[in-house]
């Protein structure tokens, strides 16, 4: 047994707490781990080690809850994040438990912010979102759901196109059917989307001049 001589708080980081056993320092612990303990308790190992291993789980946690503060992730951007700072596979698989029982991560949840996001600053086309979540490791199930709750690309290929078209003005049509044809298949957006927009988003910007075979 080792007897508690002192709990001093950390000067560069307050929420922790240092603890010194015996006269001398032992380790560190969070507060919240370390909020019951008192300067002439005793400490077996077991306990010792047991209050080591709370400590490691909150400070996965509070590392995760850090990586959220910024903005949504994912749950595999989360086990990454930890994975980069050396936090053990089960002390993850616990986090990312806690922090979805909590409403703090959930990827449906993740998939439509990210895919409203797009709709409303770079519209994209089911295929390239479907790309996207899958590298922000969403299952395939999750991601059919969203995309089914989701603007139709004929729509969301409208708004896209129709920003872009205004650069493409003054070219001829046959030039700016190609340049568009490109812009909106990389954002996606599959042939048989492209082919009848093209007509309307040139007939929008000139009026008078409908594409015909000839100008091609």
């Amino acid at each position: 047994m080792r007897k508690i001589t002192a709990l001093k708080l950390q000067r560069r980081n307050p929420q922790r707490v240092n603890v010194y056993l015996d006269g001398e320092f032992a380790f560190g612990l969070s507060r919240i781990v370390a909020a019951w303990l008192k300067v002439g308790q005793t400490l077996s190992d077991e306990k010792i080690a047991d209050l080591q291993a709370q400590d490691a789980r909150e400070m996965a946690y509070q590392r995760a809850l850090n990586f959220l503060s910024y903005r949504d992730r994912s749950l595999d951007e989360i086990r990454q994040n930890l994975k980069k700072h050396a936090v053990p596979d089960d002390i993850i698989a616990e986090t990312l438990q806690r922090l979805q029982t909590q409403g703090f991560a959930d990827d449906a949840r993740f998939a439509r912010l990210w895919v409203e996001n797009r709709n409303t600053f770079r519209p994209r086309g089911r295929r390239a979102l479907a790309q996207e979540l899958r590298r922000k490791g969403i299952a395939r199930e999750t991601i059919e759901t969203v995309l089914a709750e989701n603007t139709p690309d004929e729509m969301l290929a409208y708004q896209a196109g129709r920003k872009r078209a205004r650069r493409y003005a003054a070219l001829p049509w046959e030039e700016f059917r190609r340049k568009m044809s490109g812009f909106l298949a990389r954002r996606g957006f599959s042939y048989a989307v492209i082919a009848p927009l093209l007509p309307r988003l040139w007939q929008e910007l000139h009026p008078d001049g409908t594409p015909t075979e000839n100008e091609d």
